[in-house]
């Protein structure tokens, strides 16, 4: 399995940016391999993104790459909340939505269409995961979010010196923009559901999961009755569980045969 570390310059970033990648390319043979189910299936990809104060390398699915036969990019956001934010150089969605996918098809010729392209992410990441989707339903097929921070709601909100335990009012203008405008902003995947709705277009296959001891549990709650109101087929799955890794491993392996 290739296991690679990419850097090039984003204009989009405007700055040398990196991710990495893992190709199951190579699969060892030379004893028994009775848990791969990739006999006749087509390379896919999967673009995993990271959660609030992680980073690229903070975990790769590579077992289940090898058994499902797809690559994994995964990029570095930082804090960005994987959106397009105010200031110049923060447009993560479209870094990842546009940009990062183009290079990965002209460099590798991978990811060339929505049906072998799909997202996953976790806590921040699952939010990411779930907006760049629907920002971009034409390019993805596909969407797993775990644990997701699903607050746009609560900073929809917030006014100058407000906040909570995990960042300022700041922060959250510098990612989503000015809060009094969210609900109505394309930084809100609500907005973006309602919006794809109404033009008739097709939406990613859609799967969620959060812990029942997460301190995000409402919040994913919320964000499924949402769908079921607003009639958007997708699986939406509860089981104990806290915020943390152990949790998203548990249904990465659950999601990814379903999804592959």
């Amino acid at each position: 399995m290739a296991d690679l570390t990419i850097r090039f310059y984003s204009p989009t970033l405007r700055r040398d940016v990196s991710f990495l990648m893992v190709i199951p390319n190579d699969i060892r043979m030379d004893y028994p391999r009775e848990d791969l189910k990739r006999k006749d299936r087509p390379m896919k990809t999967l673009f995993l993104l990271h959660g609030y104060t992680g980073a690229a390398f903070n975990w790769v699915p590579g077992n289940l790459a090898e058994q499902y036969n797809f690559a994994v990019v995964i990029p570095s956001g930082e804090n960005g909340f994987w959106l397009d934010g105010p200031a110049t150089g923060r447009q993560f969605a479209t870094f990842v939505g546009v940009e990062l996918v183009e290079y990965v098809r002209k460099t590798f010729h991978l990811a060339m269409t929505a049906d072998d392209t799909y997202l996953m992410g976790f806590s921040m990441g699952g939010f990411g995961a779930l907006h760049t989707a629907f920002a971009y339903p034409d390019t993805f097929g596909k969407t797993a979010a775990l644990s997701s921070a699903l607050i746009h709601n609560e900073v929809a909100k917030m006014t100058p010196g407000q906040g909570n335990d995990v960042a300022n009012y700041d922060y959250y203008y510098m990612c989503f923009g000015d809060p009094a405008k969210l609900a109505q902003s394309e930084n809100n995947p609500e907005y973006l559901v309602k919006k794809l709705l109404a033009e008739g277009k097709k939406l990613p296959e859609i799967y969620m999961a959060c812990g029942t001891e997460d301190f995000l549990l409402q919040r994913n709650r919320e964000f499924h009755t949402f769908l079921e109101e607003n009639k958007v087929p997708h699986t939406y799955l509860e089981s104990s569980g806290i915020h943390d890794m152990k949790f998203w491993q548990e249904y990465a392996e659950k999601f990814i045969p379903m999804m592959f």
